[in-house]
């Protein structure tokens, strides 16, 4: 006799293979039609996550229905270090993303980043050439400091602009830093003065739309508060995730121990 948390198990691991085949065909098309760098920075991901969850649900979902204990002991075995890894990953993510915040200025909307507020480890990685490289890549391709150039005439100076609240990201990357003192001409275009800088980004800042201030720390910092926010909110779901995953694997270790009575019932 089929058990009710055989069932469930079942049903539930029914609807996570619905689910891989949205994933999995989203990273296969990602792969194939995808014309730019970013475009293409999920496929493989999505397409490693869409055949995972395939194999397992269907691991669960002949294991518990057809009661196939050794494919229920394999489902047991995925789920567990699933969870090990998720919980693990989620306290990661809360500790990295614990330290660092954007500065008030005084007399603006917008706040300023020092990369060196942030965690090391996001740091380094930030500071690895060949990972900004690629962040640098995908944040021009985005195209939203051309975005601030189109509300330019809302903003005929400095004191006026100072006044918008901007994005991490818009304030770090768009822009220079307060500490330049640059004469404002436009969001994204501001005419150096002469004399030494104390902060290196004022150095690093051109009027060129290509170049601006991408490689400047400041944009660095604004990229990873952008990043630690979005982390915080995968932390929380993560964590609902392992609750529900823990439930699911205390209905398996169930159907396992259903299954094993049923095989024992049957050699009576």
């Amino acid at each position: 006799m089929v058990r009710c948390s055989n069932s469930l198990v079942g049903i539930l691991n029914f609807l996570v293979f619905l689910l891989s085949i949205p994933i999995l065909s989203s990273g296969i098309w990602l792969s194939l039609h995808g014309h730019t760098q970013c475009e293409r920075f999920l496929d493989k991901p999505m397409i490693a996550l869409g055949a995972f969850l395939m194999v397992v649900a269907l691991a669960g979902v002949v294991g518990s229905c057809c009661r196939v204990t050794w494919l229920l002991w394999f489902y047991l075995c995925v789920m567990f270090l699933s969870i090990i890894m998720v919980f693990c990953f989620t306290i990661f993510a809360f500790v990295v993303t614990n330290k660092g915040s954007g500065e008030s200025i005084p007399g603006k909307a917008y706040k300023e980043y020092r990369l060196g507020d942030y965690s090391e480890w996001l740091q380094k990685r930030v500071n690895d050439n060949h990972h900004w490289k690629n962040i640098r890549s995908c944040l021009y391709e985005d195209k939203f400091c051309n975005r601030l150039e189109i509300f330019s005439g809302r903003y005929h100076n400095a004191s006026e602009f100072s006044k918008k609240d901007l994005t991490s990201l818009e304030s770090g990357c768009c822009k220079p830093s307060n500490d330049c003192n640059f004469t404002y001409i436009s969001p994204i275009t501001w005419n150096k003065t002469s004399g030494t800088y104390k902060n290196a980004d004022c150095n690093t800042w051109d009027n060129d739309n290509k170049k601006l201030c991408y490689d400047c720390q400041a944009c660095k910092a604004g990229f990873i508060n952008n990043l630690k926010t979005s982390w915080k909110i995968v932390a929380i779901v993560n964590f609902v995730f392992v609750v529900v995953l823990i439930i699911v694997y205390a209905m398996a270790c169930c159907a396992v121990k259903n299954n094993k009575k049923d095989e024992n019932y049957a050699q009576l």
